[in-house]
């Protein structure tokens, strides 16, 4: 029997108002007795404060690196123009639950919803201390289970028990499972008014595109080297630690974009150094080699000598480095080069100023190459049971991959010896064996008598080193003119799409190499006046294949065949060889 006024008559569903106020009290005040600690440094024993925690930005104002975002956030708050779903992502450390969190204060300061909270507010100062009831932090790595979502959503029908609005912030979200995502889709579409959904991950690919359709989406950005230097300065002068240039780039390259990682490091860096950040403490504690030794390593490179690629690894051996991170600087290096070749000294980055000399001792296509082979390399050297073999393997490998010697800018690599193979071209004396051809300082001297005529175009091809799509272009056309030093060749319409500068470039430089350095190169689009080379080898090709056709049909084994098994000959299926 239920008397009037009993707690059973004061809701329609006592149980699920039960349930819902112990799941909400018991996550946000465990969540709040998680973080307070951190955030006050009070608890017993505990006297210091990390540096990722203590300089957590606690306004929008703090924000470093993501002005897309604040711009965006803050506009929204200042119109009122509020989505019940915001999505942060980024790689880690880089303020997305620190976006979430000052996004939440906006919300749920006193002040009113506002582009900049107060901080000081008892709504403001609750939430920085992780003890916000209507904040609601859940770690979906921890809590993947459809039972648990389930559970977290029984109370979002109830109204925010301090502040305006109830949040849940929900960190890691691609961990939910699917079940999970289901349970959320419906309330994350049409959540009550009074409810906001803040997400962060750091791999959005694995989030369901019904939940991405339904979220604003906010990428944050990493951490450029110069924005974390300049933050880590700030630090160290607020926190009176002595720190060199030297060792705080350095612990902002090792952070990979990564704020968090970079004071983490910073912390590291001033225990290790005694209160000092010093570049080479830092760089002992990170393992790191010496910039020498990368040099030394490209001045081998440059000069082909092997013996002294193998005698700098033996001195890098002996301080027993991380060979990955010797190739990441290798790779560092490389890069820079290529930039330099392509655009020039670049006296504003002191990084590039010991790379200068060789932009010229090494090619474009050698640095592209050793690149390619030291990315490679990298990829491969966990595969190794020896470090140092692998190592040692892959810098060999840019000596043994790297192309022979061919038309090159003057002074950019050595002169190898010219190959003593080359061929006459079709026109020359074909008793036994073709004449060789003259060396290019010969050719270059004996001047526009001994250019070969428009009408040996074929012939010419056959001594020129060409290949690919440089190969097509020049089988696609023909010789007309080769006067006074300069080659017109036409190509039809159809085979346009060849003349491209790149083409035309190599074809020009494999013209050079056979006669002479001042030749020019013009390629204009027509009707060739004969059959180009690839036409021609196109009709002989048919005639050969017709004639082994005719003699294929006629043979007397192939009709008996035919005859005894009612067999049938497919023509198309002929080839000569």
């Amino acid at each position: 029997m239920v008397r009037v006024g009993s707690p059973a008559t004061t809701s329609c569903k006592p149980r699920q108002a039960r349930k819902g106020a112990a799941v909400a009290a018991r996550l946000g005040a465990g969540v709040g007795l998680a973080r307070t600690s951190y955030f006050s440094g009070t608890r017993t024993g505990v006297s210091y404060t990390v540096l990722a925690l203590k300089w957590r930005p606690r306004r929008f104002e703090d924000l470093v690196g993501q002005p897309h975002v604040v711009q965006a956030l803050a506009n929204s708050l200042a119109d009122n123009r509020l989505h019940h779903a915001y999505l942060f992502t980024g790689t880690r450390g880089i303020g997305k639950t620190t976006v979430a969190r000052l996004l939440a204060k906006a919300l749920n300061c006193e002040k009113g919803i506002v582009a900049e909270p107060c901080g000081v507010c008892a709504a403001c100062t609750a939430i920085d201390a992780g003890r916000f009831v209507d904040l609601i932090e859940v770690d979906a790595a921890s809590r993947t289970r459809v039972d648990d979502t389930r559970e977290l959503l029984d109370n979002v029908q109830y109204a925010p028990t301090r502040g305006r609005f109830k949040v849940y912030l929900i960190d890691e979200v691609h961990m939910l499972s699917n079940h999970s995502f289901n349970a959320l889709l419906k309330t994350l579409e049409e959540p009550p008014p009074h409810v906001k959904f803040l997400l962060a991950t750091t791999d959005p690919q694995k989030l369901p595109v019904t939940v991405l359709s339904r979220c604003l989406q906010f990428n944050l950005r990493r951490f450029t080297i110069a924005e974390i230097q300049a933050q880590l300065e700030k630090i160290c002068t607020a926190e009176g630690v002595v720190a060199d240039s030297a060792g705080l780039k350095a612990i902002s390259r090792s952070a990979a974009g990564s704020m968090r990682d970079a004071l983490s490091l910073l912390d590291q860096s001033i225990a290790f150094g005694g209160g000092k950040v010093e570049g080479a403490a830092v760089a002992a504690m990170l393992g790191t080699i010496d910039r020498g030794h990368v040099l030394r390593l490209l001045e081998a490179l440059a000069a082909q000598d092997g013996a002294a690629l193998l005698k700098e690894t033996a001195h890098l051996d002996e301080l027993a480095p991380d060979y990955g991170a010797v190739l990441d600087d290798l790779l560092e290096a490389l890069q820079r080069i290529a930039v330099l070749q392509l655009v020039g000294e670049r006296p504003d980055d002191e990084e590039f100023t010991a790379l200068v000399p060789f932009a010229g001792k090494f090619t474009a296509e050698d640095a592209q190459l050793y690149y390619q082979i030291a990315l490679h390399g990298r990829r491969d050297l966990a595969l190794c049971r020896e470090p140092r073999v692998g190592f040692e393997m892959t810098v060999l490998r840019m000596l043994a991959f790297r192309p022979a010697a061919g038309d090159s800018a003057p002074g950019s690599r050595p002169v190898q010896p010219a190959r003593a193979t080359r061929v006459a071209p079709a026109s020359a004396p074909t008793s036994g064996s073709r004449a060789p051809q003259p060396e290019p300082a010969q050719r270059a001297s004996q001047g526009a008598a001994t250019s070969p005529a428009p009408s040996d175009w074929a012939g010419i091809l056959q001594t020129l080193d060409l290949r690919g799509p440089a190969r097509q272009l020049a089988d696609s056309c023909d010789l007309t003119a080769n006067l006074g030093g300069v080659w017109q060749l036409v190509v039809p319409a159809e085979k346009e799409h060849l003349n491209t500068q790149q083409l035309r470039a190599r074809l020009e430089a494999a013209l050079r190499e056979q006669h002479g350095r001042d030749l020019k190169l013009t390629i204009t689009v027509g009707k060739p006046g004969r059959p180009t080379p690839a036409e021609t080898r196109r009709t002989n090709e048919s005639a050969r294949v017709r004639e082994a056709r005719e003699t294929i049909e006629a043979d007397p084994n192939v009709r008996a065949v035919q005859a005894a098994f009612e067999a049938t000959l497919e023509p198309d299926s002929i080839r000569a060889k």
